[in-house]
């Protein structure tokens, strides 16, 4: 998959009147999926090329810094999931405060129409652009019929009762029902990071813990969850603590740390990535080292019969 950044790029010359998706897609969700497989289906169809156009930074962090939200994924995860769907380019405008002052017009004729030369554009019902986010959809639709392109909307997925959201998403795993989370997005929520050296607790009771520094900046709510650890291209059933370690001391700064069930070898410097399954129990604090041990096995024997047979 290319990919392409505004102002820095050129518009690949063997991409043929792209058809695009247009958004910021935070954590590519069903809702999100929706839109770049109609997007690949009409390219495919009419022999174009399947464009995602989205923001870096996310455009909040630059309108709105004090309600800019923590992020479902990265720029890197994100890529990588268009890549797995099929989509042949990626193209990110590099958000700043001069294109923040842009007028829908003056957006869509600098980046959809000279840069990209776009022949459709899809987008979901919600879809807000320019300043003050000015422009809609039938601003939109006004501006492709005076550029030659056509604007079309897909309206919002849902799933049962609930309308698949990024907001929705990011406040079910805030309150930690990554399960839940897991089922709006199509794919059990993750976090990618590196693993750095701890401070060795968890060895001397005979369950080493990799910890990570992180790529993510939305993490789920403190506690113990069952998740599936990704390392040099493996899979492995793991626990994960989110939280403060309180049965060592109160104080610290919120860490995460995953004992791997199946040992994969050292795994210091090497980037993870944690997919959260479900929620085992709120963390605690012990009154030993020993019953933390006979919980963290106890938690193990049961993140396994849970893990059995799920893929990612």
């Amino acid at each position: 998959m290319d990919l392409i950044h505004y102002p820095d790029d050129a518009c690949p010359l063997h991409w043929r009147t792209p058809v695009l998706a247009l958004g910021n897609f935070d954590g590519l969700h069903r809702g999100h999926m929706t839109i770049v497989a109609r997007v690949r289906q009409e390219a495919e169809d009419s022999g174009a090329t399947s464009v995602v156009l989205t923001f870096d930074p996310h455009p909040t962090r630059i309108t709105r810094p004090d309600r800019a939200p923590q992020l479902l994924m990265t720029l890197a995860q994100k890529r990588e999931v268009l890549e797995r769907s099929g989509v042949a380019g990626l193209a990110v405008v590099r958000f700043t405060p001069e294109v923040a002052h842009w007028t829908p017009d003056e957006f869509v004729a600098r980046v959809l129409v000279d840069w990209l030369h776009v022949s459709a554009v899809w987008v979901g019902a919600a879809f807000l652009f320019g300043h003050d986010r000015t422009g809609d959809v039938g601003r939109l639709r006004e501006l492709g019929q005076r550029w030659g392109f056509r604007a079309e909307k897909i309206d919002s997925v849902r799933l049962g009762d609930v309308v698949v959201s990024s907001t929705a998403i990011r406040q079910l795993v805030l309150a930690g029902a990554v399960d839940q989370a897991s089922a709006l997005l199509g794919r059990p929520y993750a976090i990618d990071g590196r693993v750095v050296p701890g401070d060795g607790r968890g060895r001397t009771i005979g369950f080493p813990t990799a910890n990570l520094a992180l790529f993510n900046e939305l993490l789920p709510a403190g506690g113990v969850y069952a998740t599936i650890a990704g390392v040099r291209g493996q899979v492995y059933p793991a626990v994960t603590n989110i939280g403060t370690r309180p049965t060592f001391g109160a104080g610290r700064e919120p860490s995460v740390e995953t004992h791997l069930l199946t040992p994969c070898g050292d795994v210091y410097c090497e980037v993870l990535r944690l997919h959260f399954i479900t929620r085992l129990r709120d963390e605690r604090a012990f009154e030993s080292a020993g019953d933390l041990a006979a919980q963290i096995r106890q938690d193990g024997e049961r993140a396994r019969a849970l893990l059995e047979g799920i893929s990612v």
